[in-house]
């Protein structure tokens, strides 16, 4: 008697753990479910040498009732790619289960089973044979990388395109990582690396193709909006599309934006749909085909109008000009004024041609409402507290102390160990307009402390 009441109870405990259980389990947990050891350190792709037999939990139950079965054991079914865990078969269906939580048949809700006459003569274990399509890429290649080193933490997707930047221990697997990324990851066609560190003069990647077609010319989509262009001649990075939201958001119909480095337009183009005024930059002439082909695509050329020059010469011919006219002219709607300058390797070094950028003639007889830019300028920073360190770089290349004028500094990505990039926020001010850059006003700092800023903040 006391044997059955604590058989009921631990039913009952079951029961009540498989309810709360999630809907799958990790298969990469389960020793019987994870690749043969044989794999490891694989460096030329064999699927064959995946396959393997494993135990696996079934249950057997007639048609009739496997309608009402499957909704006690959902959370316990085996869930692999290209496997079906529920099958047809002669007499009935077979249900696969998986071997981590299911051990034996107590470790099903056997009472309710038991309700629709499926007992443990229904309940067997019996070798099923895996293979390499029933891993996805992040089972293969946690298998076939080196355990005690860093994996493939991460990749980049461009419309058909993965994007990788291996570390150099994973360099003699590149061949392997990129078949089974194109093996696995759905309408990829191309695979390639990160080649170096994005040193020539237009600023995109120079790529290293490691599978696939050479065809780089994407098709993709950010927020919605459509873009077209050639990934290995233009600047285009994924892990920026919340950034790109977030500035595009503050954006309202009727307010002025300066792209000062747009490449193929990720800020510009959806910021004239929003039907912003809109002048847009890029020195890049192969990024400036792609920007006006995405504003045409995307129906906005009315309010963008675009050029390909330095960023420099950008700010003091066109947003020198541009400004003045709309200061000059009456509006009865309100609006605000943006500048994005978003390369963050060398943009804080053009911050100086603000300063100065009128003269006192110039903003003579402005109505008393004129409406300053705020300014978003991107940066890297390396270093250990790295946002302090941002912020001397802004303030050192613009030539003055951020006050009030400071709107905010955002963290935008972590790009390596102590290497962030940000967001510097501030708005131009009259005086920065008319005074030239000079020696900072702050306290000059010993050299000694220079040498080691100088050490401390890089644009990388």
């Amino acid at each position: 008697m006391l044997h059955k009441i604590a058989r009921l109870l631990k039913r009952i405990e079951l029961t009540e753990f498989h309810l709360r259980l999630r809907h799958y389990w990790c298969n990469m947990d389960s020793i019987e479910l994870l690749p043969p050891p044989a794999v490891r350190g694989m460096k030329i792709l064999e699927r064959d040498h995946f396959k393997k037999h494993v135990p696996i939990p079934r249950l057997h139950v007639p048609e009739n009732k496997a309608q009402r079965v499957l909704p006690l054991v959902k959370k316990l079914l085996l869930k692999m790619e290209h496997l079906q865990p529920v099958r047809a078969v002669e007499d009935g269906r077979e249900i696969l289960l998986h071997p981590l939580p299911v051990k034996a048949w107590e470790s099903l809700p056997t009472q309710e089973l038991e309700k629709l006459q499926v007992t443990e003569s229904n309940f067997i274990v019996s070798e099923l044979q895996l293979g390499y399509e029933n891993w996805n890429a992040n089972e293969i290649l946690k298998s076939v990388l080196p355990a005690n080193e860093d994996g493939l933490t991460s990749y980049s997707r461009i419309g058909h395109i993965v994007h990788l930047n291996l570390r150099d221990h994973l360099l003699p697997y590149k061949q392997l990582i990129g078949e089974v990324l194109l093996d696995k990851v759905p309408n990829c066609r191309t695979v390639v690396n990160k080649a170096a560190t994005i040193d020539n003069t237009y600023r995109n990647f120079q790529l290293e193709l490691i599978s696939g077609e050479a065809d780089y010319q994407v098709e993709t989509k950010e927020n919605g909006v459509p873009f077209e262009f050639d990934f290995s001649k233009v600047y285009w990075n994924p892990r920026l599309s919340t950034e790109h939201e977030r500035i595009v958001k503050l954006l309202q119909e009727n307010d002025v934006l300066y792209d000062v480095f747009a490449g193929v337009g990720p800020f510009s183009v959806p910021a004239a749909k929003k039907r912003c005024h809109v002048l847009a930059n890029d020195l890049n002439p192969v990024s400036f085909h792609w920007l006006r082909h995405n504003g045409k695509r995307n129906k906005c050329l009315t309010h963008l109008k675009m050029y390909n020059k330095d960023g420099r010469q950008f700010i003091l011919e066109d947003v020198r000009q541009d400004l003045l006219l709309h200061w000059r002219t009456p509006s009865e709607s309100k609006y605000s004024i943006h500048i994005t300058m978003n390369l963050p390797a060398l943009a804080v070094e053009f911050l100086d041609a603000f300063r100065g950028l009128y003269t006192a003639e110039d903003l003579t007889d402005l109505p008393e409402t004129v409406i300053y830019p705020t300014v978003h300028v991107y940066s890297f920073a390396k270093g250990e507290n790295t946002k302090a360190l941002v912020r001397q770089l802004v303030e050192d290349n613009l030539g003055a102390p951020l006050g009030n004028e400071l709107e905010s500094i955002s963290f935008v990505r972590n790009v390596a160990p102590n290497k962030d990039m940000y967001r510097v926020s501030f708005n131009l001010t009259k005086d920065l307009l008319l005074t030239p850059k000079s020696v900072p006003s702050r306290k000059r700092i010993a050299t000694e402390d220079i040498e080691n800023v100088v050490d401390k903040v890089k644009c990388v």
